[in-house]
This record gives structure tokens, C-alpha cells and sequence, in this order.
């Protein structure tokens, strides 16, 4: 069924032919480690919309203001004979030829529910022999035959359905995915293997999240087991994906100092342990000492004591207090302490002299959030807004996509008089602003607020402000570039002075007053934005139409002669 495409006829990266019927060797996919996969992947087959001139980036510059890295031991060192065995492909797994091939399926492991044109490819006999396996577990793996396609060997496993109330067990069922996946190819003898995504979007898995869980599960693994594994190929069939895949596998297989130094400060907080499970610390098993051998007393006459003391010497006996040993009862940082700890901070700060909220900008109160906490916060978000449909949220105008600024970043624009808060429904106004800003915030990235006539409408107070911030994560603030703001009065300066003083004196810091149309198109571009007619209508009234002239049909702004 399938053909060997002949090298001298194919591009590095093995695209099939246009039958779809072609075989590629692995000598034809880009290798993680060779020196021109820094610089670029091209495939004959990609969307020539996705670009990666960003990818190098996380690894190329350190954002203004973030903190060195230098001293810290990094938590995925350099290791060349790691970085040689993976592989980056864009395409399916079942064209290449390899030992084996992860097929993401159900329980049941239908054809239906299967990696699309997996079994059309093998041919009838894979079906047939699922069909005798009796299923498969989530976040287990099962092997059959290869049949028609060119790998020795399918393995099918069971990706986990994703909820924001059990995120953490979804990580680690999706880590056991890959880590099966790799256990059964060294228990059948074999040396090389292609995975897709295990992830699908009909389970609601976040694409990043899951991404990170893939590359360190695999990292991990190849630690332990580089001996018996010769290659392991992630393939992608979509951009966004390629995209995800190359930005982040320089955190977790480095492949000099400079991308080792740089990952520190990227990698998320929490990266798992030595298999890249998610540590849960109320769930490890803590060991302590041993209680103290028992060393017999010299006998002792009775003391004559009322009957009530009897019971108390009783529990004060030599004999007990050689077993109760305190270093064996205690738990250290015990998890009921710990939250009890935690609720006492909270309800002291919101008890406490609250600056912010006597002067009427809302409770700014609370302990900050760790940066595993604000990731963990996000991922629940996007999770949540990725699988609702917010359309009446998006209609209301109030948050939209722009074009690009001057420097060709890509803008965000907000529209501060389409804010309804009387009719509008924060939660789910947060979980459209979390979906709208995802795409932008991976690289730097500008926001114009247009605040004409924003006044006349009630706005959130500061508190709100506060919580939509560390949902964004630090990723937002690292990338933000400005907020240019058009129009603003002394009432909104006031709040952002306030948020630079009590919320973030970094990420506020960056907001650039405008106060006419013409200031504004110097940084981004007229035709690069999409005005609401009462901006322009506020500008006259503001400005008195000094230095411009607005055409009412095409609203094209042209300077006064």
C-alpha cells in the first residue's frame, strides 16, 4: 500500500506525496539535536499562515525586569545523547517507519473514536484485533500489529477527559499515557517510536498544558531508559501545535548552556518528579524515624496516689513515651496546619486596615499568588473558556483584535463606554478575555483602551482588576509591550496610579497617555484599527477638531491643512 519516497525527491522533514501513500525514514525527520533545526522547520505541507520567526525567541531575550537565572541549578541539564534520539515532524506518525506508532483511541478502542486515517491506512485487520484486546483503561496503553502501514507496531492508549475540578489527576492520567506507551515499546523489543498529540479536543485537554506534560514524561523516561530507546518522534498535524512543540522543547531538552540558562526562568514552577507526575504534597507518603529501642528502667516503688492520678500515670509511663516519640508522631508542614495557616493569613488581611478599600477602590487585600499557582489558575480558565461558547460576550465589543503597531506587534483593543457592567456577566466576561488574550500573550504583544466616554458607564473596581491580572499569569505582564490609553481623565489616572501602587508597579507602568487620534496613529496605524464611530465623535468634541478632519463615510482621518 504505501511507497518509499525516494530521498533525492524529498525535502527534509519527509512530507508524503500527494497520494498520501508515501513511507519516511527517519533519516528524512528533522533531528532535535542537528544544528539547522535552530533556525528553522520546513515542511511542504504546513499552513503557510503559521510563521515561526518567533520560536527562537524564549530562548534569545531575556524580558526587562525579569530576574537572572544565574546560580540555579538547572532541573533539565544539556545531555547531547538525550537530545540526539527525539524528533520533530509535522505530519501523521503512521507515515513514518518506525517500530511503532501510538494511536490515541477510547476505552472501547473503536475505529470511530481512533487517530483519523489510522485505520484506513493499516487496513481491516487492526480493527479486528482491537476488537479482541476486551478495551483499554484510561492513561493505560495496549499493542497490536502494524498491518498495512509501514511500523512494526500499534500502540493504542486511552488520553483522559479534562475538567478544571481534576486537573491535576488529568496531568498525571496523561503522563501515564506517554509513559506506557514507551514501556511497552521496550518490553516488545522495539527501538523507536512516533506519538501525535495523545490529547484530543472532543476531551477539552488544553493544547500547551498538555504539551509540557508530553516533553518532560518523555525527558524523564529517556533519563532512565536512553540505553533501549534509539529515537522518539513527536508529530503534529496542525500549526498551532508545531508551533506549541517548538517553543517549548528548548526548556526540556536544551541543547547548549545559553537555552539550559534561559529555561530555568521559563519552566513552570511545578515540573513534576523524576517520572513528570504532578507532585502532590498532602498525598506523599512521610517517613520519620524510627521510635527509640525500649531500654528497661530499674524498677521503681509505687508511689501511693489518689485512684484518679492512676490513669494518668498510666498514659505518662515510661513504656509509652518510649514509643510515642514526638519525631515519629509529628508530620512536618502538615497539610490541615498549612490550610489553617492560610485561611488565618487570608482573613487577616481582609480584616485588616485596608487602605485601597477605605479610599473606595475595592479589596486589594490577600496573600500573592505563587507563580505555580497563577499557571495552575490559567490553565483552569482556558480549559473552562475554550470549552463554553461566549459568543453574546464577543458581540458586546468590549475586548476585540486588532492589527499590528508601528513595530509590528499584534494590538489588543478595549472599549471602555462598551462595558455594561449592569448587564454583564464578569465570570464568563472573564473566561472571553482569558480565550481572546491566549493567542497574543505568547509573544509581545500592545493594547489601545479607548476610554472616550467610558465615564458615563459604571466600571469594575480595582479588586476585580487584581483577580483578572493573576489569571492572565505573568506571561502577560513578561510580554506586554503598552497600554496606550485614548482620552483619559483624572479620575482614571488616579485608579492607575493606585494599581501601580498596590497592584503591579510593573505591568502599569507601561500604560502611555494619548489624548488625541492623531498621538495615537503614531504608535499603531489608522488602518491597523477598528474605531467606533463615538471615539471619533468624543475627539472632535474634545479637541475642538484642532490638527484633523474626519471623513463621516470611509472615517478616514486626514490632517487639517
Amino acid at each position: 500500500m504505501y511507497q518509499r519516497v525516494p530521498t533525492a525527491v524529498t525535502t527534509r522533514g519527509g512530507s508524503p506525496t500527494a497520494n498520501g501513500d508515501s513511507v519516511v525514514t527517519l533519516d528524512q525527520v528533522p533531528r532535535w539535536s542537528d544544528a539547522e533545526s535552530r533556525s528553522s522547520f520546513s515542511y511542504d505541507n504546513e499552513d503557510h499562515s503559521f510563521t515561526n520567526s518567533y520560536f527562537p525567541d524564549p530562548l534569545t531575550t531575556h524580558p526587562e525586569g525579569e530576574s537572572s537565572s544565574y546560580g540555579m541549578l538547572s532541573r533539565f541539564p544539556v545531555d547531547h545523547e538525550t537530545n540526539s534520539k527525539i524528533y520533530l515532524w509535522r505530519g501523521h506518525p503512521w507515515n513514518l517507519e518506525v517500530d511503532a506508532v501510538v494511536n490515541s483511541t477510547n476505552e472501547n478502542m473503536d475505529e470511530a473514536h481512533s487517530s483519523p486515517g489510522l485505520h484506513a491506512a493499516a487496513g481491516p485487520g487492526l480493527a479486528e484485533e482491537c476488537m479482541t484486546l476486551g478495551g483499554c483503561r484510561t492513561g493505560m496503553a495496549k499493542v497490536t500489529n502494524g498491518y498495512d502501514l509501514p511500523a512494526r507496531r500499534v500502540i493504542h492508549t486511552v488520553g483522559p477527559k479534562y475538567a478544571v475540578k481534576y486537573h491535576t489527576a488529568a496531568e498525571n492520567a496523561l503522563s501515564h499515557c506517554y509513559r506506557s506507551c514507551l514501556e511497552l515499546i521496550i518490553e516488545n523489543g522495539l527501538q523507536s517510536i512516533a506519538m501525535g498529540c495523545i490529547y484530543t479536543e472532543s476531551k477539552n485537554y488544553p493544547r500547551e498544558p498538555a504539551a509540557h506534560v508530553a516533553i518532560r514524561t518523555v525527558r524523564r523516561f529517556l533519563e532512565k531508559q536512553k540505553d533501549n530507546i534509539a529515537a522518539v518522534v513527536f508529530c503534529t498535524t496542525t500549526s498551532t501545535d508545531t508551533e506549541i512543540y517548538k517553543r517549548l522543547l528548548p526548556l526540556y531538552f536544551p541543547r547548549d548552556k545559553h537555552e539550559e540558562e534561559v529555561a530555568i526562568s521559563k519552566l513552570p514552577a511545578d515540573v513534576g518528579d523524576e517520572n513528570g507526575e504532578t507532585i502532590i504534597d498532602e498525598r506523599k507518603i512521610r517517613i520519620k524515624p524510627l521510635p527509640k529501642k525500649y531500654i528497661p528502667r530499674p524498677p521503681q516503688p509505687p508511689a501511693d496516689l489518689p485512684v484518679s492520678d492512676v490513669g494518668l500515670v498510666r498514659r505518662n509511663s515510661s513504656h509509652l513515651d518510649s514509643y510515642l516519640d514526638p519525631a515519629f508522631m509529628s508530620l512536618i508542614k502538615d497539610p490541615d496546619q498549612r490550610r489553617k495557616e492560610q485561611w488565618e493569613k487570608s482573613a487577616q488581611a481582609q480584616s485588616g486596615w485596608n487602605c485601597a478599600k477605605m479610599l473606595g477602590f475595592g479589596d486589594l487585600g490577600g496573600p500573592p499568588l505563587s507563580a505555580a499557582e497563577e499557571y495552575s489558575l490559567h490553565s483552569r480558565y482556558l480549559a473552562k473558556a475554550n470549552s463554553l461558547n461566549l459568543s453574546e460576550i464577543a458581540e458586546m465589543k468590549i475586548v476585540y483584535r486588532g492589527g499590528v503597531d508601528s513595530e509590528g506587534r499584534p494590538v489588543m483593543v478595549v472599549v471602555g463606554a462598551h462595558f455594561l457592567l449592569r448587564c454583564l456577566d464578569l465570570e464568563r466576561f472573564v473566561l472571553h478575555v482569558v480565550k481572546e488574550f491566549e493567542p497574543l500573550i505568547q509573544k509581545p504583544y500592545t493594547i489601545v483602551y479607548f476610554h472616550s466616554a467610558a465615564s458615563l458607564q459604571l466600571q469594575p473596581d480595582m479588586g476585580w482588576m487584581r483577580r483578572l491580572q493573576q489569571i492572565l499569569s505573568r506571561k502577560h505582564q513578561r510580554n506586554l509591550h503598552a497600554i496606550y490609553v485614548l482620552h483619559p481623565n483624572f479620575h482614571l489616572k488616579t485608579t492607575i496610579f493606585t494599581l501601580q501602587v498596590f497592584v503591579d508597579n510593573v505591568t502599569w507602568k507601561k500604560v502611555v497617555y494619548v489624548d488625541r487620534l492623531l498621538q495615537l496613529f503614531r504608535y499603531v496605524p489608522r488602518e491597523q484599527l477598528t474605531i467606533p464611530d463615538f471615539v471619533f465623535q468624543h475627539d472632535l468634541e474634545v479637541n475642538g477638531g484642532k490638527g484633523l478632519i474626519v471623513d463621516p463615510r470611509t472615517k478616514y482621518v486626514y490632517h487639517r491643512p
